[in-house]
């Protein structure tokens, strides 16, 4: 069976870390406790995981804002490899969507952090 959707996102690393510089507390409101440790305060990676949160969206066929930031989550396995986590509302448009799993794909360098997501069917 055929992807739901795709989505990509970029992020410019050197604004999203101004962006956290001038707002600290966004960090708390955009990303999970777990996506903080393994961000470790670094823009890059924190920014990887914004992209990752975006391209979620787009892969679902929705818009910025159409679930909470932090029913996205991105884990870290064991391998390093990064895996999408759906909670809540996001969960619930995934099913609806007939989505049961959403692939990703993150890298980053100094100046950009890039995502790709594929929604997997059920």
């Amino acid at each position: 069976m055929a992807a739901r959707g795709v989505g990509v996102d970029v992020v410019d690393v050197a604004r999203f870390a101004l962006a956290l510089g001038r707002r600290p507390r966004i960090v708390e409101r955009l990303f999970t406790e777990g996506e903080q440790r393994d961000g470790r305060g670094r823009a890059e990676r924190l920014a990887a995981r914004f992209a990752a949160k975006e391209a979620v969206m787009k892969s679902l066929g929705v818009g910025l804002g159409s679930v909470p930031w932090r029913s996205i989550e991105v884990v870290k396995e064991a391998s390093g490899r990064p895996r999408i986590v759906l909670h809540g509302a996001a969960k619930e448009l995934a099913a609806r969507r007939g989505v049961a799993e959403i692939l990703v794909s993150l890298t980053h360098s100094d100046l950009s952090a890039i995502a790709m997501c594929v929604a997997e069917p059920d």
